[in-house]
């Protein structure tokens, strides 16, 4: 139902959801219209022909991803566009495909009833799971599923699953969700909104989103009917409020909101180039985090003073194989040449938990956020440690860099990373290789264990890097995941501040600087008391430094 308020903007008809995306859009709602499938289940006399037209439209499907991949780095950068690399490698799952032989074979049914038979099976099962990031996945296979299935029933081998480019311009585009692939191909000065009626915060379609900036709300659900087709209507990203038929009062009122944030955006510009100072004058480090060396240009142009996360896994990720030392080299010596000697900090590996590369061979496990992940691979597999660590000894003598070790839970891990970094430094000058012997050595507090141990752990490192985000969710036990559980996932309660101011005065005792580079740096309702636990560096998405540098400088 569309609810009616009592105040200003709520006296209208609207509706409630999920803020996604922040942003004010005008437009008309219209809801996406997929093609409508026609009957695809019928038996064939030849088998064998048939799994050769299924093969041939899985091949064409991948390469469809492979170019979604390349055109989606503009738009979205290395660390987003990734997922269609996963996806590629879904279709590549020796499951997935045995099972569509299989169903094509012993039913003697057709490739489209096949493809869509396996994905279901697929999708229920990763639905029935506990874990929020293997339900996901449900939504993944149905899309790459949905791609083989077009391109088996169109004859011109494209898919043509949405007719996304026929809404003209000024919409506010109505779905139950919209897939990644989707959701990159949307032309952001026709679509100048997204509603939903399901979804998650953290899906990859929010993600995009933000990326593009596109205001969104998701989760409005039953209330998203079609029967608000063609209304004029005003999306608020910020608020999760969906006003419908707005009046002249409102509309007028909304425009003058949008030209104050334009001009917020013009006064930003004014920091542009200055340094991150507090009223008092105390230095704060204003880091900018990334996934991949094609998001330099974002942060230079983001005017961060640095990089405070390189997410070097993804690297691994988007790889058919464990990429050698001379690929990482490369990649760490063109982030580091293009940043100008700023520092660059490079976490290393975190693949497990929702990060997964098949070639890693992991075990399923029940709860893979506490499983198998990160430095517990490096630890227990120095083969792979040693590659990345030795490729990363040869960058740092082409920039400033500081390597930080993740999900750290106790001193005895921190001297077996630093221990494996004394053989690979005297590996390299045994070989006369040049490296830089005065990296900075950081880790990562986001377990409650590193921060309890932080006075413990703090002589052996150069700083700490706070991750608010595994932090909140191993203190609550609330998996960050899972979209049900959001009102639990509370990153301001007492058990989680408490831990972060502990930290702070660990290191602080202990003469090493203190980052933060969790959701809660971004945070601007939440700096203020950051900067007055005494926090030395924040490293947030590129979008958010010059808002953030902005908000530093009225603190004391």
């Amino acid at each position: 139902m569309v609810h009616i308020g009592s105040q200003t903007n709520e006296r209208l008809p609207h509706l409630h959801g999920t803020p996604a995306s922040r942003g004010i859009a005008f437009g008309k709602i219209a809801f996406l219209k997929r093609n409508a499938k026609p009957e695809i289940k019928h038996k064939v006399d030849d088998v064998k022909a048939e799994i050769d037209r299924f093969e041939q439209a899985r091949a064409k499907a991948i390469t469809q991803l492979g170019n979604l991949y390349e055109a989606s780095l503009e738009k979205l950068g290395e660390q987003n566009a990734v997922v269609f690399q996963i996806h590629q490698l879904m279709l590549d799952d020796p499951d997935y495909v045995s099972q569509i032989h299989e169903v094509i074979t012993s039913e003697q049914m057709n490739a489209e009833y096949a493809v869509d038979t396996v994905a279901k099976r697929f999708s229920m099962m990763f639905e029935s799971m506990d874990n929020d990031y293997m339900k996901g996945r449900a939504a993944d296979v149905l899309d790459v599923s949905r791609r083989v299935v077009d391109i088996l029933i169109s004859a011109s081998g494209e898919p043509k699953n949405s007719t996304l480019k026929n809404y003209g311009t000024s919409v506010i585009l109505a779905t139950d969700d919209l897939a990644p692939s989707e959701t990159v191909q949307l032309d952001k000065f026709s679509v100048t909104g997204i509603v939903t009626s399901h979804g998650s915060t953290r899906s990859h379609t929010v993600i995009f989103a933000r990326t593009m900036g596109i205001p969104a709300i998701i989760s409005v659900g039953d209330a998203l009917d079609e029967s608000l087709e063609g209304k004029n209507a005003i999306l608020d990203g910020g608020s999760g409020m969906l006003i419908i038929e707005p009046d002249e009062e409102t509309i007028a009122s909304y425009k003058e909101r949008k030209k104050t944030e334009d001009a917020l955006r013009a006064r930003l510009e004014q920091f542009r180039g200055k340094e991150t100072r507090t009223l008092s004058g105390r230095k704060i480090k204003l880091y900018a985090n990334i996934g991949n060396a094609d998001d330099i240009d974002i942060v230079k142009s983001s005017d961060a003073e640095g990089i405070g996360l390189f997410r070097s896994e993804y690297i691994y990720l988007s790889s058919d194989d464990f990429p050698t030392e001379e690929t990482q080299f490369k990649i760490y010596k063109q982030v580091l040449e293009s940043m100008e000697n700023k520092q660059v900090i490079i976490r290393t590996l975190d693949i497990g938990a929702d990060k997964t590369a098949p070639y890693f061979t992991l075990k399923p496990e029940d709860n893979p956020a506490m499983g198998m992940r990160a430095v517990r691979i490096c630890i227990t597999r120095p083969e792979i440690f040693k590659v990345q660590l030795r490729a990363l000894y040869r960058a740092s003598v082409f920039g400033k860099l500081a390597i930080m070790f993740p999900m750290i839970t106790s001193v005895e891990e921190v001297k077996t990373c630093l221990s494996i970094c004394e053989e690979v430094k005297a590996e390299l000058k045994a070989q006369e290789i040049d490296f830089d012997p005065n990296i900075e050595i950081g880790i990562m507090i986001e377990t409650p264990a590193s921060a309890l141990i932080s006075d413990e752990l703090a002589p052996y490192v150069d700083f700490f890097s706070i991750g608010t985000n595994d932090l909140t969710q191993f203190t609550l036990a609330v998996d960050r995941q899972n979209a049900d559980l959001g009102r639990f996932l509370n990153p301001y309660h007492h058990a989680v501040i408490r831990l972060i101011e502990m930290t702070v005065k660990n290191a602080h005792n202990a003469g090493i600087w203190v980052g933060v580079c969790g959701e809660l740096a971004a945070d601007e309702g939440f700096t203020h008391e950051l900067i007055s636990m005494g926090i030395d560096e924040m490293s947030v998405a590129p979008s958010s430094v010059l808002m953030l540098r902005a908000r530093i400088s009225t603190l004391g």
